[in-house]
């Protein structure tokens, strides 16, 4: 039996939540950046994550203009979503996605107090989306069901 996901299971495992590993070509030769990012996906849409249009991920990002994005299944049965993509655009960061993105991460009543300590500093971050272009999956689960 084939580990890998379906579509649908590999875009419904990346709507959830999970802290995504955003990794971007280095400069001069240095090797990839990779750092844990929170993010937003629906189904068939794009990946969407914030950062300071001043910090070092953001300059690879622009210099690369693609990037690799996993999220992972730490607990068994172990499972992995792994995606190339383009980036398709940068706009300012909506602050009410921002906040619902702390909530989803930290919960209702820790996500809104995190949101008010830094929503002055999210207004001046960019959201970066992405066109996820090619997927690698792997479902461990899948070896032992049937």
């Amino acid at each position: 039996m084939s580990t890998r996901m379906t579509t649908a299971e590999r875009e419904s495992f990346l709507a959830e939540t999970h802290i995504g590993v955003l990794s971007v070509a280095g400069a001069d030769g240095r090797a990839p950046m990779a750092v844990p990012i929170w993010y937003g996906y629906r189904p068939g849409g794009e990946i969407t994550f914030a950062t300071s249009p001043g910090s070092v991920k953001m300059t690879l990002i622009r210099e690369a203009g693609q990037i690799g994005f996993t999220v992972q299944q730490e607990a068994m049965p172990y499972k992995y979503v792994s995606v190339e993509g383009s980036v398709v655009g940068y706009e300012p960061t909506d602050a009410d996605e921002y906040r619902q993105w702390s909530m989803r991460y930290l919960g209702p009543e820790a996500g809104e107090r995190f949101f008010d300590d830094i929503k002055d500093f999210v207004r001046t971050m960019v959201t970066v989306r992405v066109r996820p272009e090619r997927w690698r999956t792997y479902d461990f689960g899948k070896e032992f069901s049937g």
